[in-house]
Order: structure tokens, then sequence, then C-alpha cells
């Protein structure tokens, strides 16, 4: 029988500031990276950042539960100018906070 994976959970916020400015700059070279730099990536980048910074203030540390806040809020965001989508930037970002963290996302930790 398979084992569920177990959540992941971020260190307790020191500084949700450089925390949002991290993501949003590491979102943003990500998006421009992985397809074409566009205007939009920058905006995208801000608003989930802020989704994100919000969500840790408010004590957030599953990063579970922050992809579904950012899936849930990024949906009201207008992605008709991008070739993105709120399920592509959760991902982004949770891989993103993975890698920083140390953490292999590619093959679990088994």
């Amino acid at each position: 029988m398979t084992q569920p994976i177990p959540p992941i959970t971020l260190p307790p916020v020191e500084d949700a500031q450089q925390e949002g400015k991290w993501l949003q700059s590491a979102l943003q070279q990500w998006l421009d990276h992985e397809f074409i730099p566009e205007l939009v990536n920058r905006k995208i980048a801000e608003r989930a950042a802020q989704i994100f910074m919000r969500q840790r203030l408010e004590g957030e540390n599953d990063l579970g539960s922050l992809v579904i806040a950012i899936v849930t809020e990024m949906q009201a965001f207008d992605f008709s100018k991008s070739f993105y989508s709120e399920f592509a930037i959760a991902n982004a970002v949770s891989d993103l906070l993975l890698d920083s963290l140390g953490i292999d996302r590619c093959c679990g930790n088994g």
C-alpha cells in the first residue's frame, strides 16, 4: 500500500516583505524563461506574491494550503494575455519554494 505524501511546512515567516519580493522576482524569472518574456508576467508574479504574502502573514505555513490559495485566488486574474493559467502559476510557486528549501521535487523522498 502506498503511503500518503507528508505535508511540507514552511518555516514561520520572519520577513513577509522579503519573502514576497523574492517570490515575485523568482516567479517572474521563471515565467520569462519558460516561454517568452511578456509584460503580463510581471503582473502575474506580483499578484501571486501578494497572495502568498497575505497567506503567510495570516499564519499559513503549509505548502499545500498555500498552493490551493494561489490557485483559488488567481482564478480571478485575467490570463487572456498569457500562456499560463492559475494552475501553472501555483505549481511554479510550489516548485520554487521546494527548490529554496532544498527539497527534491522530482521523485519524492524515497
